[in-house]
């Protein structure tokens, strides 16, 4: 008898024999694609430490989001630069604001992307916080009512989902209150739920102009240690009324991920963000890694873990090697 008698390999001989038995395929259905809206009109400045992605005028939005629809990608989610920040982050409701011009653009070039809107304060206010802050401190419930007229001006602008990302206690019912109030009870809520204070956001926050120009966030986002905390943090939400959640990042919380989805009979999203993008950029510029190989794995691992949604700015590249 030959040994071992148990022998894995046949099925990897050959690519046909492989793909006979792959357990998954990267299913690009889920994929959203970040954008970032700043003033003007006909403006595309590149970000120097994400290449490829843009900080772009309402109407340069419009047409790559023509290129995104093309490409069979299912949507995007819009992050707004806006021409002015105070304390209280005020801009962020204008009827007339970056975001929501975006999407108008977007809705009346009937484009077939569901737009997404990231409800937060800190692209918007002076000192780059995600709530409002007193005496160097986060202010809580006092943020909830700016947070949920946000959401709604996205909502009326044509938004078909709000994705609050502020991490503040009891937002995600003060925004479906808000919305069910205003004849929006049918525009859902994308909850980052389990958002961790994490290193990897660097890159964005150049693209979004969003540092904070005090302290940090460990008082609001997670502790990075923490996966049982997330778990109750998405009970929360699911509580309150969000219909999709989150875990962001994705790479470094693939356990978070596989937790959310073992316990909740919920869609889950995984945000694969800046600086994990960017990583992937620089050592495929440097040589040191096959950029299409890496990043195909990348998103096929987070899919693995339990995400059925990808934010992710590998998305255009992604479907186009998908498709070749």
């Amino acid at each position: 008898m030959s040994f071992p008698l148990h022998r894995p390999r046949r099925l990897r001989r050959t690519e046909k024999l492989r793909n006979l038995v792959r357990e998954r395929d990267i299913n690009t259905a889920g994929f959203i694609y970040p954008m970032f809206v700043c003033p003007g009109a006909k403006v595309r400045h590149g970000v120097d430490s994400m290449p490829g992605v843009y900080q772009q005028s309402p109407d340069a939005i419009v047409e790559e989001c023509r290129e995104v629809e093309s490409l069979g990608i299912s949507g995007v989610i819009l992050f707004g630069l806006p021409e002015s920040k105070d304390p209280r982050g005020m801009s962020s409701l204008a009827s007339d604001g970056v975001v929501q011009r975006a999407i108008e653009g977007i809705k009346k070039a009937n484009l077939k992307l569901l737009v997404i809107t990231d409800v937060c304060l800190c692209e918007y206010t002076d000192h780059g916080h995600c709530g409002l802050v007193k005496n160097n401190e986060i202010l809580n419930d006092e943020t909830l009512q700016i947070l949920s007229e946000q959401a709604l001006s996205h909502a009326r602008a044509g938004a078909d989902i709000v994705a609050p990302s502020d991490m503040m206690d009891g937002r995600i019912k003060a925004i479906r209150n808000k919305l069910d109030e205003h004849d929006f009870a049918n525009t859902p809520i994308m909850a980052y739920s389990a958002k961790f204070c994490s290193a990897f956001y660097g890159p964005f926050r150049e693209a979004a102009d969003s540092a904070p120009k005090m302290g940090d966030r460990r008082s609001y986002q997670m502790d990075s240690a923490n996966a049982r905390e997330a778990l109750r943090e998405v009970q929360l939400d699911l509580e309150e009324g969000a219909d999709v959640v989150m875990v962001k990042p994705a790479l470094a919380y693939l356990d978070v991920i596989r937790l959310v989805r073992d316990h909740f009979d919920v869609p889950v999203a995984a945000y694969n963000v800046s600086g994990e993008y960017s990583m992937v950029k620089a050592a495929a510029q440097k040589g040191w890694v096959e950029e299409k190989r890496i990043v195909l794995e990348i998103l096929l691992g987070i899919q693995r873990a339990g995400a059925e949604i990808i934010l992710t700015y590998h998305a255009k590249d992604a479907v186009r090697w998908l498709k070749s």
